[in-house]
C-alpha cells in the first residue's frame, strides 16, 4: 500500500511534467492551444457575456493636444492638423487625371499561390499577406509572416500598419501602401492592371459556441466578373476559399465595417505605375477626405448596424485628418448607436480588437479618462484575456497623462510581453528609461 502511494506521488508530478513538455512541442501546441483557448473563452463569455458590455463616454472636452510628450503611437496620420472644433469639411476634389481606359468585363489573375489559415490561430492576416507577397515572387509563406507580425497565438489581430511594416522591412524589393475610402472601381482598376488587392472587411459567423458574432477578416482580391457582379477572392477561412466568389453588394457591406480599407503590395520599381493607377487615391489626404465624405453620407442614409459602422468610419476619417475633437464627437455618437443595437449577435463587440481610432480621438482631445475607460471595457469585458497590446499601449499613455506613471509602465511592459515585436511599446519604455 505504502509502495503504491509512493509510486503515485512520484508518478503524478512526472506525468504532469511530461505532459507539459509534450504540449510545448511546436506541432502539439499549435493544435492544442486553439482548443484550450476555446474552452477558456467559452467559460469567460458564459460568466461575462461580451455583447452586454457597453462603453459610455464620460467626458466632453474641447481641449486639443497639438503636441505630446510622447511619440505619436503606431500608425501616424500624415496631414497638418486643422483648427479643432466643429468643422465643415470640404468634399474631396479628385486630382485631375487622364480619361481612364475602359476596364475589361472579366479578369482572373494567374500566379496565385493559395494559402489558408487553418491549423493556425487568428492567422487571417499572415495568410493573406503571404499570398500578396508570393504573387510577386517572394520566397516565404504564412508562417514566415506570422513569426514577425504575430509572434503569439494570443494575438487576436494583425493590423494593416503591421502588414505594411512587414513588407517594407522584411520583403526585399517590395513595398505596400494602405488607403481608406476605397470604392469598387479602384479595386477593379488595380486588379485589371495586375495588382491584386488585400481588403479588410467584417463578416458574421457562428462561432464554436453556436453564437452569431461579428469578426474582422481580410480577403485577397484577384479578379472580378462584371457580367455577374462578383469579385474573385482568395478567402483563407471558408471551405473552398480558393477563387471564392462574392457579390459586389456583399463585398461592400463587409468592407464598410473597416472604412473601405485596402492594401496594395507592389515592386518598389513600379511605384509610379501604382500611383498612376490609384489616381486620386494615391494622395492619402484625398483618400481620407473621400472616406469622410462616404461616411457622412452613409450616416444619413443607413440604419442599424450599418449606420453604426458609418458613424465609426466618420470618426476614423477625422482621426486620419487630425481633426481629433470632431473625431471624438463622432465616436461619442457611434458608441451611442452601439448601445442601442440588438445584443443578440448584432453588437460587434470585437471592433476595438481591430481598430483603435477612438483611442486616438479621445487621447489627442485631452479625454484621458475616456481612453482608460474604453481600454478597460475592451480588455476586461469583450475578450477572455487582456491580450490586446494596442489597448494596453493607449491605456498606458492616458495613465501617464493623468499622473499614474507606475500604471503606465506596467501597461507598456505588458504590451511588449504580449508582442515582443511591438515597437511602440519598446519606444515608450526606452523614453521612460525603464526595461521591459
Amino acid at each position: 500500500m505504502r509502495k503504491s502511494l509512493l509510486l503515485a506521488i512520484i508518478a503524478i508530478p512526472l506525468i504532469c511534467l511530461i505532459s507539459i513538455g509534450i504540449y510545448n512541442l511546436p506541432p502539439v501546441e499549435s493544435r492544442l492551444a486553439p482548443r484550450l483557448d476555446q474552452v477558456r473563452t467559452r467559460i469567460a463569455y458564459a460568466l461575462n457575456p461580451p455583447e452586454e458590455a457597453v462603453f459610455v463616454p464620460q467626458e466632453q472636452s474641447t481641449e486639443v493636444i497639438t503636441s505630446s510628450p510622447t511619440p505619436s503611437p503606431t500608425f501616424t496620420p500624415t496631414v497638418t492638423p486643422t483648427p479643432q472644433g466643429p468643422t465643415d469639411t470640404p468634399a474631396p476634389s479628385p486630382t485631375p487625371t487622364t480619361t481612364p481606359t475602359p476596364l475589361p468585363e472579366f479578369i482572373a489573375l494567374d500566379g496565385i499561390k493559395y494559402e489558408d489559415q487553418h491549423n493556425r490561430w487568428n492567422y487571417c492576416g499572415p495568410a493573406n499577406l503571404s499570398m500578396a507577397l508570393t504573387f510577386w515572387g517572394w520566397d516565404g509563406n504564412r508562417d514566415v509572416v506570422g513569426e514577425y507580425v504575430k509572434p503569439s497565438d494570443k494575438d487576436k489581430n494583425v493590423m494593416p500598419y503591421e502588414m505594411e511594416d512587414f513588407v517594407d522591412t522584411q520583403a526585399s524589393g517590395l513595398n505596400a501602401l494602405t488607403r481608406m475610402g476605397g470604392e469598387l472601381e479602384v479595386i477593379k482598376r488595380m486588379v485589371a492592371a495586375g495588382f491584386p488587392v488585400v481588403a479588410e472587411k467584417g463578416y458574421y459567423e457562428y462561432d464554436y459556441t453556436g453564437t452569431l458574432g461579428w469578426l474582422g477578416h481580410y480577403q485577397f482580391v484577384t479578379g472580378y466578373d462584371d457580367s455577374r457582379e462578383v469579385f474573385i477572392v482568395q478567402d483563407t477561412y471558408v471551405e473552398g476559399g480558393q477563387d471564392f466568389e462574392i457579390s459586389y453588394a456583399e463585398f461592400l457591406e463587409g468592407w464598410r465595417a473597416f472604412n473601405y480599407t485596402f492594401i496594395v503590395v507592389y515592386p518598389q520599381d513600379r511605384v509610379d505605375e501604382v500611383l498612376t493607377l490609384l489616381g486620386p487615391w494615391g494622395d492619402p489626404v484625398w483618400a481620407n477626405l473621400n472616406a469622410l465624405a462616404i461616411a457622412q453620407t452613409e450616416v444619413q442614409s443607413l440604419s442599424g448596424i450599418d449606420q453604426y459602422f458609418a458613424q465609426f468610419n466618420e470618426g476614423s476619417s477625422h482621426v486620419n485628418l487630425q481633426q481629433y475633437v470632431d473625431a471624438a464627437a463622432s465616436f461619442d455618437r457611434s458608441f451611442g448607436l452601439y448601445a442601442n443595437l440588438d445584443e443578440d449577435g448584432m453588437r460587434p463587440y470585437r471592433i476595438m480588437w481591430y481598430q483603435t481610432w477612438p483611442y486616438w480621438a479621445y487621447y489627442y482631445s485631452g479625454r484621458y479618462q475616456d481612453v482608460i475607460n474604453l481600454a478597460d471595457t475592451t480588455l476586461n469585458d469583450t475578450i477572455s484575456e487582456p491580450v490586446l497590446e494596442e489597448s494596453l499601449y493607449w491605456r498606458a499613455l492616458a495613465r501617464e497623462a493623468i499622473g499614474d506613471l507606475e500604471g503606465a509602465i506596467a501597461d507598456f511592459r505588458q504590451s511588449v510581453i504580449l508582442n515582443p515585436n511591438f515597437g511602440p511599446g519598446w519606444d515608450q519604455l526606452a523614453r521612460l528609461g525603464v526595461e521591459g
